[in-house]
């Protein structure tokens, strides 16, 4: 077999493999605002994953960020096809970034202000002079929580930022905290002996909770991408998620209920501007 026959064929290799390469399409990459562990939310998210690779018939990542304010950076420089991130959040993705909203859950999204049960921390008062905890200085929650000092006239109380409501959780009932900011979702996931060691002292408003938006980009495919969430829903895998999760299933977004954010979200924006 002489040179010229073995190099035509290493040709036709190179080809066909650069053809192969072009047909498979990109991965679908999913960003999930960091409310908890990447491990967690991994496994949260897992039945979606396995759910749109088969209906997209494309692979699909779910990725995430070390805290809310990295994560609006990575949204804002378009990082994701689809994120899935409080409402805030999501305005600011559709205002800045041009992100298109599709739809949130059922279930309503509220924070709350917890303390330890065996605490100091009785009535609202008891926090003059403490130290409370949050999740980041971008995160709903922590937004929340630094308006409700405010409105109880303790402005003056710092708050200590952390990576996750379980670590929230955990400084409280080592005392190293006198109150933490979560969703009432992330408390109630707490498990069962965390959680007993805590009560919830104030509790906010239904607000738009985690919210998903696609990428301008993915435009085309908006119907297709939408189409297979709303499939998910209908599924059993769907169904065990929302139980699991206590979100209830999909809805549509209500007219201005993303503007709303919008002090919420110009709070994102001058944190992201600030040196």
């Amino acid at each position: 077999m002489g040179i010229g026959h073995l190099a035509w064929k290493g040709f036709i290799r190179l080809a066909l493999g650069l053809s192969l390469a072009a047909a498979e399409p990109a991965p679908l990459r999913i960003g999930v605002a960091p409310h908890t562990s990447a491990r967690v939310i991994l496994e949260l998210y897992q039945p979606l994953r396995t759910h749109l690779e088969k209906a997209l018939a494309r692979p699909v990542e779910i990725l995430t960020a070390p805290d809310f304010t990295e994560f609006a950076r990575r949204g804002l420089a378009q990082e994701y096809d689809l994120a899935i991130t409080t409402g805030h959040q999501a305005r600011l993705f559709q205002a800045d970034a041009g992100y298109l909203p599709l739809l949130t859950y059922k279930a309503d999204f509220r924070a709350v202000a917890m303390v330890a049960t065996k605490g100091k921390v009785k009535a609202v008062r008891d926090l003059k002079g403490t130290t409370a905890i949050g999740l980041s200085p971008t995160s709903l929650v922590t937004l929340w929580g630094q308006h409700w000092l405010k409105a109880q006239h303790l402005a003056e109380v710092p708050v200590r930022y952390v990576s996750a409501a379980d670590s929230v959780a955990q400084l409280l009932l080592a005392g190293e905290g006198s109150a933490g900011f979560v969703s009432l979702a992330n408390f109630q996931k707490l498990p069962p002996e965390v959680q007993a060691g805590l009560r919830i002292l104030a509790e906010s408003q239904p607000m738009a909770g985690r919210v998903y938006v696609l990428n301008a980009r993915n435009a085309p495919q908006k119907a297709r991408i939408d189409a297979a969430l709303w499939a998910f829903a209908a599924s059993r895998e769907g169904g065990a998620y929302f139980e699991a999760n206590k979100l209830e299933g999909y809805r549509k977004l209500k007219p201005g209920e993303l503007k709303a954010m919008d002090p919420y979200a110009a709070e994102v924006r001058a944190t992201l501007k600030a040196p």
